[in-house]
């Protein structure tokens, strides 16, 4: 029963990650069809990720209310309603409607089965779903992508994922009794919900709020910028810039199945620092003048150092703060890489315009820096 529950669990990673790169493949053609500027998909953006920081916030909470079970079956409706909703809308403040349970869906399950997994499941079992995460945002473009050649529109690639959303979520629903019986407690009813204030308070909550601020603002930029500096500043052909920069999500996706065989030896801690040492070598091939062939090759060493990251530090949590506060400090650790993505990004771009792209790398090193600096402050503050 166990192991069917961790089936599920998986699906419900792909299933995650499915609409998670679908905006930014269909919006050349929604934004031409619903007449709207190419830039306005940034606030369509923002909107998601509102959501996800609220109900990321709200996750310990709810949790502690519904269960995790209950908590991901409804997240993942409110997300396939959504996505329905994006496939009838026919004008930007239907898409902007639409983005609210879409970014509150996206967080709710984030938040409830990333806890579920680090109480209840080995570290290897968290980098190897966080790599399914992977697969599925590399799987939604491609239907994405077969939506539009195949003639039926954008809005039948959104349908397309709904249906797929449809029976995850009768999936969930139907294995809601499993969540008890296969580890003792879905996460439901266990004391008193933190508040935010409680939650930042905790030793060491700081400094693991700035890792995951600090990796997601790093891996994200990597993903929107790697690209533009290779062809601008290194001079690096546009084809192969834009093929080496999909490969660094392959470096991520491919480290991550990697990592859950090196968790069998090395601890969260150590797949940590394993990791930030070899983005640290990926970042200097990209930053220091070695020649073109290694800063494409440090592209994708620098996916394969963020792999075991995000998943390690999440699966730490229950050690560093206790399994009754996991769920509250887990959903700040998420809301805290929401804000890195949404803001960061943006802000190299900002900077990029006024001053120059060369600053990527020194963009890079000062995340790094700061999340090699707050991860020894977080294993050097007393666990509970």
């Amino acid at each position: 029963m166990v192991s069917i529950l961790l089936g599920i669990i998986y699906l419900a990673f792909i299933s995650l990650g499915l609409p998670d790169s679908i905006l930014g493949a269909a919006w050349p053609v929604i934004h031409q069809e619903i007449g709207v500027p190419l830039s306005w998909s940034g606030t369509v953006f923002m909107i998601i990720a509102v959501g996800t920081i609220v109900s990321s916030l709200l996750s310990d909470r709810l949790t502690r209310w519904l269960g995790a079970g209950r908590v991901t079956a409804i997240s993942v409706g409110m997300t396939c309603a959504a996505l329905f909703g994006f496939s009838f809308s026919r004008s930007f403040g239907m898409l902007c409607l639409w983005a609210v349970p879409y970014g509150l869906g996206a967080g709710g399950v984030d938040a409830a089965l990333n806890n579920y997994v680090a109480l209840h499941y080995a570290s290897r079992h968290m980098s190897w779903l966080h790599c399914m995460w992977g697969v599925g945002a590399s799987l939604g473009p491609y239907i994405m992508g077969m939506a539009l050649t195949g003639g039926h529109g954008w809005t039948m690639g959104y349908r397309s994922i709904g249906f797929i959303q449809v029976a995850l979520t009768a999936a969930l629903v139907l294995s809601l009794p499993l969540w008890k019986s296969g580890s003792g407690t879905d996460g439901s009813g266990r004391g008193r919900a933190l508040s935010l204030r409680e939650v930042v308070v905790l030793p060491g909550a700081k400094a693991v709020m700035l890792c995951f601020f600090c990796y997601c603002a790093l891996e994200q930029t990597v993903g929107l910028w790697a690209s533009s500096y290779l062809v601008t500043v290194r001079g690096v052909d546009p084809v192969t810039a834009a093929r080496y920069g999909s490969l660094f999500f392959l470096g991520v996706t491919a480290g991550r199945a990697l990592s859950g065989f090196l968790t069998l030896k090395l601890d969260d801690m150590r797949m940590v620092r394993l990791g930030l040492a070899v983005l640290a070598a990926g970042l200097a091939l990209v930053g220091l003048p070695f020649g073109d062939s290694a800063a494409l090759a440090g592209l994708i060493i620098i996916g394969l150092g963020c792999a075991p990251v995000y998943p390690s530090l999440i699966h730490a949590a229950p050690a560093h703060f206790g399994a009754e506060r996991s769920q509250a400090v887990i959903g700040v650790q998420m809301a805290s890489a929401y804000v890195g993505t949404s803001l960061m990004p943006p802000l190299f771009g900002w900077l990029s315009a006024r001053l120059t792209l060369r600053l990527f790398p020194a963009y890079l090193l000062v995340f790094l820096v700061v999340m090699v600096l707050s991860h020894d402050k977080l294993c050097r503050s007393s666990a509970v």
